[in-house]
């Protein structure tokens, strides 16, 4: 048989396991590459992580690679002077933390030529000096589209917080703008994020690379008098999520049902532990090896976004588990959500428990939209299904 061609994929965060959205989109674009090219990987580690290489289906790299990142203090207040410090240099936090490489994916890359590049996440675009020497063609993966979810937050949070990421969304901007129109191409998550894009860089190649689910079996449905939220609880979208729920939705419900638990499903539990701790009907799951399997045993799946970019794979993933769900408009967005068919769309605190509310009591209902949002994900969302947008 012929040889594969070659391809490098480098990524800020390890693909496996398939835990949070990140690892999700990651592995599926290298999953795409493992069937098409010999993948030689270069990938980071945080601080007392388990070895990367470990973790990936055999055969599906020839090479792994891993760079370990330095330790941090993770504290608010070691937190806090870090992001000062990048406010007065103007350099976005996740910029910051997965710079300084350069030598070390040179010297990984070793000389060797390959037909296609792969970088994940905008953080890591500066990288592509030394991945375009060695790479006919380049990719750069856009999760999100940074600019603007640093201008969601800013809108979202008080003063001095919102003040930090007005001059991180400037930052990205200016990194937008410089690096993606240097690549062959920029995936984006949806026709949304790409126009997004487009706006910022007009000479930049973009098509749409959906966020998507491997092969989910619909898993057995649970009829816990629960409501669901899940995701990376360190992630800002979603701590201000939890925070917003917390003080402005969950009281209403609490009241409304006395037995109802709120679950929380995700890693970093501790990130919202202020918004959590005290009240017996919040359950903090922390992570779990089967998301979709966690978010079937609950009624209900809330997604109370008021911030973020990129398109939501909580919202996918409890479509696969036939559970329906009540989102904000921006926690839809993105995704072909119809309001009252394959979701409940609710931007106020009040309407969003009315909508949590309307599920609750209609076990018809629930079954309606739930398995609506099923039906659709298995028809538009899964890899086999956005693996067909790619022709590299």
């Amino acid at each position: 048989m012929p040889a594969k061609p070659s391809a490098l994929f480098l990524a800020p965060e390890a693909p496996y396991p398939m835990a949070g959205g990140g690892a999700l989109r990651s592995a599926s674009l290298l999953e795409y590459l493992g069937r098409h090219y010999d993948v030689d990987v270069i990938v980071f580690r945080q601080p007392g992580a388990p070895d990367p290489a470990s973790l990936f289906p055999i055969g599906l790299a020839r090479r792994v690679t891993v760079l370990d990142l330095p330790s941090n203090r993770r504290g608010s207040a070691a937190r806090a002077l870090r992001n000062a410090g990048r406010v007065v240099r103007r350099i976005p936090p996740l910029v910051d933390r997965f710079a300084g490489f350069s030598s070390q994916v040179a010297r990984a890359l070793g000389g060797t030529r390959y037909d296609l590049g792969v970088i994940e996440h905008s953080w890591c675009a500066p990288y592509l000096e030394q991945v375009s020497a060695v790479c006919t063609r380049t990719v750069l993966d856009l999760h999100n589209v940074e600019s603007v979810l640093h201008g969601r937050c800013a809108a979202a949070e008080g003063r001095a917080a919102a003040a930090a990421h007005r001059v991180f969304q400037g930052a990205s901007q200016e990194l937008e703008r410089t690096w993606l129109p240097r690549f062959s191409l920029v995936l984006a998550t949806s026709p949304a994020d790409a126009a997004l894009v487009r706006g910022l860089a007009p000479q930049a190649r973009v098509v749409v690379y959906p966020n998507a689910l491997p092969p989910t079996p619909l898993p057995v449905a649970g009829d816990e008098e629960s409501i669901v939220f899940s995701g990376n609880m360190e992630y800002h979208p979603n701590l201000t999520a939890v925070r917003f729920f917390r003080r402005e939705i969950w009281p209403r419900l609490r009241e409304r049902w006395p037995r109802l638990v709120w679950r929380l499903v995700g890693k970093n539990p501790a990130a919202v532990r202020r918004y959590t701790a005290g009240d017996e009907r919040i359950e903090v799951a922390g992570p779990v090896a089967d998301a979709v399997s966690e978010i079937a045993r609950s009624r209900v799946a809330v997604v109370p976004l008021l911030t973020g970019s990129g398109t939501r794979l909580k919202i996918l993933e409890a479509w696969a588990a036939g559970v329906p769900v009540v989102s904000t408009t921006i926690g839809a967005e993105g995704l072909p959500v119809q309001d009252g068919e394959t979701a409940l769309l609710a931007d106020s605190s009040e309407a969003f428990a009315t909508a949590v509310t309307r599920l609750l009591t209609c076990g018809e209902l629930r079954r309606k939209i739930g398995g609506a949002g099923r039906r659709l994900l298995e028809k538009e969302f899964t890899w086999e299904s956005a693996w067909k947008m790619l022709d590299f």
